[in-house]
């Protein structure tokens, strides 16, 4: 029995620790997961990749499409339910992953 519940703490501590030496995941994550439906998972394909693109490009073309209030698009849409922040957020992230 003392074997087991050796084996068994052993094992959640190791668990545990690799766990917590896990990096935390990138702020604009669980933001831009909404945009992997249309542009692929991390932004690597769909309508238009967005992995890789410059943050300054991808702020710039959400900022477009939320100053396009009367167009019925999507993405338009989408755009206009952001903060500037939020959006900084998206086009950080989407600019850090690889293509």
């Amino acid at each position: 029995m003392y074997r087991f519940l050796s084996a068994a703490s052993l094992a959640a501590l190791f668990a545990c620790s690799q766990t917590a030496s896990a990096a935390p995941p990138h702020p604009g994550r669980l933001l831009a997961s909404n945009c992997f439906q249309c542009h692929g998972t991390d932004g690597r394909k769909g309508f238009e990749e967005l992995a890789g693109k410059s943050s300054s490009s991808i702020y710039e073309e959400m900022k477009e499409m939320q100053a396009k209030a009367a167009d019925s698009n999507i993405m338009n849409a989408h755009a206009r339910g952001y903060s500037d922040s939020e959006i900084w957020l998206i086009a950080d992230y989407f600019s850090k992953v690889a293509p």
